[in-house]
């Protein structure tokens, strides 16, 4: 004889099935809420796009993509410098989301150069070494991850110049506080500032230096690396205290700009015309 289901066996697996097509169904809900969100973000709704991201990461926790765009659709609403509570809170909500991901990924590469991204703009108007030296922290992530990418290193660069640039400009406006005669910018320092500029600042843009030459070691038309290293070596001339050694790494930085116009001429050659 045929035993008939127990009612209560039935009603489990009815709540389970209910359970399993619920989550099914708002999995399908979130991917669509997703695909709106990003031709949203794609055509500038940003105030849209973020609703739709939101929604689309509730439906879904585990979407990541969701998230991700979420991050990248507050980062791009982001302006540097601007004052604002408003203004500040986006970039926090910005960070606080790719966070997120990386809470759930540590190895997200998208997460992490979104943070590093962020963090620097941030840190770069108004100036704060801090983040910049944070924002330096991501790209080593993504190297320790990728290290035949080029980007990181460019970055990496780009923040050793900023650091150096804002220490030289620094240097130079106490100098002139006391000085009799008036150091320009585009003047040579003192040899007894350019030895105290060495010191403080030598490693990092020895750093900048060496990133921005792996940088170009791995993209060789890299035309970007090679025009903050042309800075870098300028850089490095106010730190040398004789006229030979600034006049050879001033030579480098020449030699590089012509190279960048040299790459820039041919990009624009090749390019395809319409």
């Amino acid at each position: 004889m045929q035993r008939k289901p127990h009612t209560g066996i039935l009603l489990a697996a009815a709540v389970i099935a209910a359970l399993a097509s619920g989550a099914g169904c708002d999995k399908l809900r979130a991917r669509d809420k997703l695909n709106k969100g990003v031709q949203a973000f794609k055509g500038g709704q940003f105030d849209l796009a973020v609703e739709d991201f939101k929604q689309a990461k509730d439906l879904d926790p585990n979407l990541t993509n969701a998230r991700l765009y979420l991050a990248t659709a507050y980062a791009n609403q982001y302006i540097p410098g601007a004052p604002s509570d408003d203004n500040v809170r986006m970039g926090q909500q910005a960070i606080a989301e790719f966070q997120q991901v990386l809470d759930k990924d540590a190895n997200n590469l998208s997460a992490i150069d979104g943070i590093g991204s962020i963090i620097y703009n941030m840190g770069g108007t108004p100036f704060d070494a801090k983040k910049l030296e944070e924002s330096k922290t991501y790209h080593e992530r993504h190297i320790a991850l990728k290290p035949q990418d080029p980007e990181p290193y460019y970055w990496m660069g780009v923040i050793d110049w900023s650091l150096a640039y804002r220490g030289n400009k620094d240097m130079r406006e106490e100098y002139n506080k006391t000085a009799k005669k008036q150091i320009k910018d585009t003047d040579p320092m003192p040899p007894a500032l350019a030895a105290q500029f060495q010191q403080k600042y030598g490693a990092i843009v020895d750093e900048g230096i060496k990133n921005l030459q792996m940088a170009t070691d791995r993209r060789p038309d890299y035309d970007d690396a090679m025009a903050y290293l042309n800075l870098l070596y300028r850089q490095k001339a106010d730190m040398e205290t004789t006229a030979d050694a600034r006049n050879n790494d001033l030579k480098m930085a020449d030699d590089l700009v012509d190279k960048v116009k040299a790459i820039k001429q041919k990009k624009m050659t090749a390019a395809p015309t319409t």
